[in-house]
Parts: C-alpha cells; structure tokens; sequence
C-alpha cells in the first residue's frame, strides 16, 4: 500500500474534504475553500427557496424544515460530525430560553451562540418582565410566547446564516418565514402616506447583484492586496529591527487594510444570501428608494472615512455590536463599556490576541471619548477649523484602529508582544496620559451612547 501524503495546510479540516484537488491547485485552504462553496451553494439555494418556496406557495412548516435541514448540511459539510456540539447546544437551551446565560463556545458556534442569547433575552423580556420595565425596543422585539421546536432550530440553524450569520431577531425572521417581513417594514413607514394605496413587492435582485459586486472586489483585493502584505510581515526583522517609527506605523496601517478584504467578503456574501432569499428588507429611505440593508455587517465607506473611534466601531461586524448591545450594554448596571468589550473578547474565544485587541479598545475608547468632550467644540465655530479637525482625526482613527486590532489579527502572545515593543507602546501610554490628566466632562447627550454599538438602520432600531 502507498504511503499517504503528508497533511499539507490546506488539507487539514474537520469537514469535507472532496474539494481538496480545488483547494490544491487554488493554493488556499480547504476550510476555506468549503466555506465559500457552501455560501455560493447557499446564494443560489435561496434564489430558488423564494421563488419556489415562496410564503403565497408554502406553508411556514415547510419553508422552516427546508431552511433547517439545508442548514444542518451545510455545518456537517463545513465542519464535519465535531459540529455535534452545536446541536447538543440547541437541544440543550431548547426549553431553557427564559434564562439569559451566555456560552463561550468553539469558532462554529459562534453566530448560534449570538441567536440562543439573543432569543433568550427576548423571551425573557416578553414572559418575565413588566411592559413599563422594557426600553422601546425591548417592547418591539419581546417574545411573549414560547416558541415551537421546529421554529427554534429554524432560526438558529436556517441556512441562509448558519455558516456566516449574521445574527438577527426571531420576530423578524417568523415574519419573513411566514411572509409579513416587507409589509411590515412597509407599514413601519406608513407607506399610504406617500401617497400610494397598496402595499408593492419590493425585489431584492437590485442590492444582490450590488452585494455580489462588493463581493467579487473584495475577493479580487483578498488574493492580490492581502497576500502581498500578509500579517507576518509585522514580525519581520526589518520592521521589527531596522524600520524608524513613521516607516512602521504607515506600514502597520497598510497590513491591516490589506487583512480587511476577507471580512468585507464573507459578510457581504451572507448579506447577499439573506437578500436573495428575501430576507433583510428595511423600508424606504428619503428618497423613495427601497432598503436592503436590515442585516448588513458593515459599510465600508464609513469605515474608511471613520473620524472617530466610535463611528469606525458603529460600522464594523454591525450586527454583533448590535448584539452586545441588547445582550450586555443595555442591561449591565455599570461600566458598561468595559463589560461590553469583555464579553466580545470572551465571545470570539481563547486567543490571546483577542484580548489584547479588546483590552487595548477600551483604553482608546474611553481616551477618545475624553479628547471629543474636551475638545471638539472648539473646531466647530468655522468650516475651515471642522475640516482641519475631520483630517486629523481621521488619521488618528485609522493608525489608533490599526494598532488596536494588530493583534486580533497576530492571534499569538509573542509575535503581539513584539509588534508592541517595536512601537514603544505608543498608544497605550497616549491613551492612559489622556484618562489620567484631562478632565472628565459629560457628552453632549446625557443617553446612553454605546461606544462599540452600531446603527443598522437610524430610523428603526439603532
């Protein structure tokens, strides 16, 4: 008998592996290779799961079953038999979902762990809470009765975002199984009043094909920008060693955006799939146009113009910033924002990386929001001076953003440890200066703003 190959990188997976000759000759890992067949399965399942299944043809029943057992595949596919556990978590929390504790589980069960939690909440807001005890929103998306089984493994395994998410609520998501998610978003807007009698069929085939594009730039940026600058390159000894301080905090800045294209790829591609399938409609913007974006995960021309800290954050993995908010931020009784950061760094799970990332978020936050409330009304009384003020934070946020995040990249202890040397620790001393010697002054609002949250859609839920 022939000796087996040696496991090569792009081998190994704990899923499928009968696109490894794909994965071979494209030269990028199996895992990812399996990923990304799955969504563009996904993609073209749910073009047919609205047209075929579509709620005037199907009842709720079977469009929950078909959405949950492609969704089952999909995990098995992608993560093989060790996804046991994500289902011996649903099975557990099944009938539990009136407590609201968390779970800090494997990279597979992360976005499960966002919808198990995030139900929970809700349940717990509609059975076992005073109705002038919620928030507005609280009231909106409180579940006032115990879900059936087969919805429940629906919205947690459906496979439009089993694999990718991203998360979302279970009112919203009954509404689109069962056919009322536009109408309602329509009638949220009070659509007679612009002067039309009748509810229209908005079509999602417009913000698909816009997604795709997005999508195959993304992709296009993934296989030249990012391999060209990979991560390593920040452990190199000519940053590490030889490269003066300006020369090393441009270059930081230039890996980090070249590690980005991944995420803006993948997120945007789960959008896609959520659209297609008719899911993630938000009503109508000020110009009559209809809205897409209920369950988008970031957008990028706020990212790459962010002025601050925060507004990079609001636009950044949107829906899980959601979810920390409704989860933690909103019902914590105090700190807040350190609380928040804890638990994502507890969410996103063992590496040491990620909480260097998360650790270091709070100094710069709490330090960004200080240097705002101290200073930012001095540069408003001109358009000149607020100009000024726009160019220097932005550069500000994006070299702070790139620091922050290196090591949630980096993963690893030592290689996080060097980077930071090699800059003197430069944020981390600003950051604390800052919180120690400036004056503490409140916001310009007295509500509560959270500095990780986002806004998925200002006119409705944040």
């Amino acid at each position: 008998m022939a000796a087996e190959p040696p496991p090569s990188l792009s081998y190994r997976t704990t899923g499928s592996t009968c696109l490894h000759p794909l994965s071979e000759l494209l030269g990028i890992p199996l895992d990812q290779v399996n990923f990304v067949a799955c969504q563009l399965f996904a993609l073209f399942a749910a073009f047919w799961f609205r047209s075929y299944l579509s709620p005037g043809k199907t009842s709720p029943d079977v469009r929950h079953a078909f959405a949950t057992i492609l969704g089952i595949y999909f995990v098995i596919f992608c993560f093989g038999w060790y996804s046991v556990h994500l289902f011996v978590l649903v099975l557990m929390c099944y009938g539990i979902m009136v407590t609201a504790s968390t779970s800090d589980i494997h990279r597979p069960l992360m976005i499960v762990t966002q919808k198990i939690t995030t139900l929970a909440f809700q349940v717990h807001d509609g059975l076992g809470r005073k109705a002038e005890d919620l928030s507005t929103e609280q009231r909106r998306l409180a579940v006032k009765a115990k879900p059936s089984f087969l919805e429940y493994v629906s919205y947690l395994l459906n496979f439009m975002s089993v694999i990718a998410g991203p998360c979302n609520n279970f009112k919203e998501y009954i509404a689109f199984i069962e056919g009322r998610h536009t109408h309602m978003k329509l009638l949220e807007v009070n659509w007679k009043k612009k002067g039309f009698h009748s509810l229209p069929e908005p079509s999602p085939t417009g913000a698909v094909i816009h997604k795709l594009c997005m999508t195959l730039v993304s992709l296009l940026l993934f296989l030249t920008l990012t391999k060209t600058f990979p991560v390593t390159c920040l452990v190199d000894d000519w940053f590490v060693h030889k490269a003066n301080f300006l020369t090393r905090l441009c270059y930081l800045y230039v890996v980090m955006q070249a590690s980005k294209p991944k995420y803006y790829f993948a997120w945007t591609l789960a959008d896609a799939v959520n659209n297609a399938a008719g899911f993630g409609f938000s009503g109508v913007d000020k110009n009559g146009n209809f809205c897409w974006d209920l369950l988008s995960n970031l957008n990028i021309r706020k990212i790459e113009t962010a002025t601050s800290f925060r507004m990079y954050l609001e636009n950044w993995n949107i829906q899980t910033a959601t979810w920390l908010k409704r989860v933690c931020y909103e019902r914590v009784p105090w700190h807040p924002t350190v609380l928040t950061f804890i638990l994502s760094a507890l969410w996103h799970g063992v590496y040491p990386g990620y909480y260097f990332t998360f650790l270091t978020g709070i100094l710069v936050t709490l330090a960004a929001r200080t240097v705002r409330n101290n200073y930012r009304h001095y540069f408003l009384s001109s358009k000149a001076l607020k100009v000024v003020y726009d160019i220097v934070t932005w550069a500000a946020t994006q070299l702070a953003v790139s620091y922050t995040v290196a090591p949630f990249v980096m993963l690893a202890v030592e290689p996080t440890i060097s980077l930071y040397k090699s800059m003197y620790f430069y944020l981390h001393v600003i950051s604390l200066l800052i919180i120690l010697f400036l004056p503490i002054k409140p916001q310009a609002h007295n509500q509560r703003q959270p500095q990780t949250l986002n806004s998925v859609n200002k006119k409705k839920i944040d």
